[in-house]
């Protein structure tokens, strides 16, 4: 219910979105943005798991993912997560701003040639009424002044939910279940999305990309929810 009423209170200007109180002109009060959960300093620079000195981690050494790198904001944790669910089942698109501003601001300093957000299955898309991830890419892409890409990575199998299955499961899950339609040879690719968690599904989008002649595959995420 607290919860609840701090959301509702969101909704009126100048209310922080995870408060309620004054915030100005932002969504989120210096206070509250003071308190998320921020990265830890020493991470690995192909997935974002903790390491000890920054090295690559030893699941990323084993298996190596198929995308180059990944950018993440914040800890999936407490209070970030209610920013999150604030806009993927609350539908509060400010939050996109928010998020997209605070990437964008992050990647100032790479060098991407295309941003795409990771596409949603049409039946999904038609249920939450909004891909999340797209509209997340599409505030990066306007702040870099890049070129955003919905059309050629599609999803085209339907498939269970991702948190729903066991971490074991979900990169069988998600085999064969997007498409490329386009040439992107000699690119280098952002991929965005709202959260990683295994990293299964960006891993197979990156995949598919490669195949299609991408020679870099970046990933930037709102949030990482780590192991450890």
């Amino acid at each position: 219910m607290r919860l609840g009423r701090q959301l509702g209170a969101a909704l009126l200007p100048g209310s922080c979105l995870l408060c309620g109180g004054d915030s100005g002109n932002t969504l989120i009060c210096p206070p509250c943005e003071a308190d998320l959960p921020a990265m830890p300093g020493a991470l690995c620079p192909q997935c974002s798991e903790q390491t000890t000195h920054g090295e690559r981690c030893g699941s990323c050494l084993k298996n190596k993912p198929s995308f180059d790198r990944s950018f993440a904001l914040h800890r999936y944790d407490f209070p970030a997560d209610r920013i999150i669910h604030a806009l993927k089942y609350g539908h509060q698109l400010a939050v996109v701003d928010w998020l997209g501003q605070r990437l964008a601001e992050k990647l100032a300093a790479q060098a991407f040639d295309t941003i795409i957000g990771l596409p949603l299955h049409p039946e999904r898309l038609r249920e939450r009424g909004f891909n999340q991830s797209v509209e997340i890419a599409r505030r990066i892409a306007r702040n870099l002044h890049l070129p955003l890409d919905r059309d050629s990575l599609i999803r085209s199998r339907a498939t269970p939910p991702q948190a729903e299955l066991p971490h074991k499961e979900r990169q069988r899950n998600v085999r064969g279940a997007f498409e490329c339609r386009r040439d992107f040879s000699n690119q280098h690719i952002l991929l965005v999305d709202d959260v990683m968690t295994t990293g299964a599904t960006l891993n197979e989008c990156a995949r598919v990309l490669k195949l299609h002649g991408a020679s870099q595959v970046s990933v930037a995420v709102a949030a990482r929810a780590l192991k450890h």
